[in-house]
Parts: structure tokens; sequence; C-alpha cells
């Protein structure tokens, strides 16, 4: 799975991006309430998925249900697939699988551009997994280039599911948010998800 392969600088290098460090990059945005079933989802999963302290657990029991509460926020107009192969582009090494992946299309028969957040499942340390998310950015960046669907700007996830990391890519710059945001409140992390998945928040295309 060449994805798994990249590091931060070899992803920098290889497609020639400009890397911005920020904090609180999206610490403004407004909190969103979940359903009354995330709670409960998120109050009986997270000391589960604590316990057991595996990425699978992680991502099934804490970090797919907040995708799919964000799903539902947006009236179901997102596609979240779960460990989808994403091949775009073998020579560039940018294939193998991603743990999620959001589509602006709510088909989820098939991955239909344009794909807008690449979301990565750590079980501790999210550092080592900037390089993957990041390669699978720009895969992203490149596979809605091909179908005609370009976006300004692709998102980036790198969470523990207690813990979240976020990114976006805008043409060749790259900012990372070196702030961690915690799943409790989960209103804030949904905040951030729902705004960079909004068509409004797309169109206006990135935080300055």
């Amino acid at each position: 799975m060449p994805y798994s392969k990249f590091t931060l600088s070899r992803a920098v290098e290889d497609f020639e991006l400009i890397l911005q460090e920020r904090s609180n990059l999206f610490a403004t945005m407004p909190p969103v309430v979940p359903t009354p079933l995330l709670r409960e989802t998120l109050a009986e999963n997270v000391p589960w998925a604590v316990a057991v302290g595996s990425e699978k657990a992680r991502s099934e029991g804490i970090i797919n249900p907040v995708l799919l509460e964000v799903k539902r926020q947006l009236g179901g107009q997102i596609g979240v697939f779960s460990g989808e192969e994403f091949n775009v582009d073998v020579a560039a090494d940018l294939n193998g699988f991603c743990d999620f992946l959001v589509s602006r299309s709510s088909e989820q028969l098939y991955i239909k551009a344009p794909v807008i957040m690449l979301v990565e499942a750590k079980k501790e340390d999210l550092k080592p997994a900037l390089g993957q998310c990041l390669a699978e950015m720009v895969a992203a960046q490149r596979f809605n280039a091909s179908k005609g669907q370009t976006m300004e700007t692709i998102f980036g996830v790198i969470t523990s599911g207690t813990v979240w990391r976020f990114l976006q890519l805008t043409g060749q710059v790259v900012s990372i948010d070196l702030t961690d945001y915690p799943l409790i409140p989960v209103d804030n992390v949904l905040g951030v998800l729902v705004w960079m998945l909004q068509s409004d928040s797309i169109d206006q295309g990135k935080i300055n």
C-alpha cells in the first residue's frame, strides 16, 4: 500500500508542496450539536474502543459513527467510504487503501468525484500519519481533476478517535493545524467537519 510509505518530507518533496504550520486553524468553527443517537453511541463505544486499543476498534466504534453523524447533519448529501481502494496514479505511488474517504456526492456504490476529505485512523501518535494523509489528499486533487471536478481545497484528518488533527491542501500549499482537538465535547469536532464539507466552505476554498 504505497500511501503508507509516504513520510511528510517525502510527500512535500515529491509533490513540490509548500508547507505551512499553523495553530488553532479551525478553532473558530461554530460547534454543531450532535443528535442523541451520536451521544448515546459514543457513550457506549468510546470506553470499549479505548479499552481494546486497536485502530480497528477506534475506527469502527468512534470515527465511523462521527462521520456518519456528519452525513446525517448534512442531509445525506455526502458519501462516506471506509477501507476503499483509491488507485489514482500508480507511477507516483498514489494508490492503495484509505481508512476513510468522503466525497461531495451522496453516491455510495462507488467513489464519485469530487473527493473532498481523507481521514486516517491511528492508534496513538498522529504525527507519522501526516505524510500518508497528505499523499491521499494529493491523490484526491488529481482524481477530481481527471473527472473534471477540480476543487480548490482538499481537507485531511488524522485521528485516534479521541484526538483529531486537521489539514487543508489548496493548490500546492498545505496547511497543518498543530492543535490537537479532543473528541469531547464532540460538538467542536463536528463543527470543524461539517464546516469542511458544507458547500459554502468548499466554494470559499480555505481558511487564510
